[in-house]
């Protein structure tokens, strides 16, 4: 039952929508990369209409997650050249 509730698109689509909403509470764009792949999962499962199994839905969702965790570290790094100075202390 469980396994076929995972080959459901609206299922991948509200798992992202989780992770998009954690990743907005605990910011560092850990989550937001669970959430690409999730929602790509979902659009994936929604455009073909297969009923795969379980298996290889999650590894399509590592796959697509690890490539979105890489497109935003890459995105969002600092640039050549570019040094993050800190002059104040966060707990003053």
């Amino acid at each position: 039952m469980a396994a076929a509730l995972w080959s459901l698109w609206w299922v991948w689509m509200a798992v992202a929508l989780v992770l998009a909403i954690i990743e907005v509470v605990l910011p560092g764009f850990l989550f937001l990369g669970f959430a690409i792949g999730a929602a790509l999962v979902g659009l994936l499962l929604a455009v073909t209409g297969a009923g795969w199994g379980l298996p290889p839905l999650l590894a399509i969702f590592a796959a697509l997650s690890l490539i979105a965790w890489a497109v935003l570290r890459r995105s969002f790094r600092l640039r050549e050249g570019q040094v993050r100075y800190i002059k104040d202390d966060v707990n003053k």
